[in-house]
């Protein structure tokens, strides 16, 4: 009879967590975000200045993935069926994109600002420099990757684990290392 009990617990709480995923973006819709159908925020997702963002259908967001918005003229735009996985955080000052259909692996860090270091003085007095990125359609980015300040990553491009993105990453490329590099092309691997 337990064990009855324990699987009838735990489908109650599996079906309350999906309708609690499909009423968590209703909230930041309320806060002026501009969310499209079916989007799903797991636990504990967080969007700062929710006004400033954009999301299309059947968007999805695991669990702790945050979306820092640090300026209130900033612009995030997220395309349809993208993926975010656990503990994704965007840092945003200026503006990012992603395209339709990004995969965006669990821990991945994307900037569009650093400290600018100019001067012999502490850095946290330097201020900031912004610049747009932009993440074409259909990419990977793999576990860990950190992509920085005014870089395009290309269509279908897909990076390696724990990539650090300091360049622009042509369309179709697979690209690893830190700094990230080109390791080959896709090119022949579409169908």
């Amino acid at each position: 009879m337990s064990t009855r009990w324990a699987v009838l617990v735990e489908r109650l709480r599996e079906r309350s967590e999906v309708v609690a995923s499909l009423l968590r973006p209703q909230v930041a819709r309320l806060r002026g975000a501009r969310i499209g159908h079916r989007v799903r925020f797991g636990p504990r997702v967080r969007i700062d200045r929710p006004w400033t963002v954009t999301i299309g259908d059947r968007t999805e967001f695991e669990a702790d993935v945050w979306i820092k918005v640090v300026a209130d003229d900033a612009e995030v735009r997220i395309g349809a069926h993208v993926f975010l996985g656990r503990g994704v955080e965007l840092d945003v000052s200026r503006a990012v994109e992603i395209g339709a259909h990004a995969l965006i692996a669990p821990g991945v860090f994307i900037t569009d600002h650093e400290h600018r270091l100019v001067r012999r003085r502490r850095v946290a007095t330097e201020g900031c420099e912004a610049a747009p990125i932009k993440i074409d359609e259909g990419t990977w980015l793999g576990v860990g990757a950190v992509v920085l300040p005014g870089i395009r990553i290309g269509g279908g491009a897909v990076l390696g684990a724990g990539a650090v993105v300091t360049r622009d990453v042509p369309d179709w490329t697979i690209a690893a290392g830190v700094p990230a590099r080109a390791l080959r092309r896709r090119d022949d691997d579409r169908e």
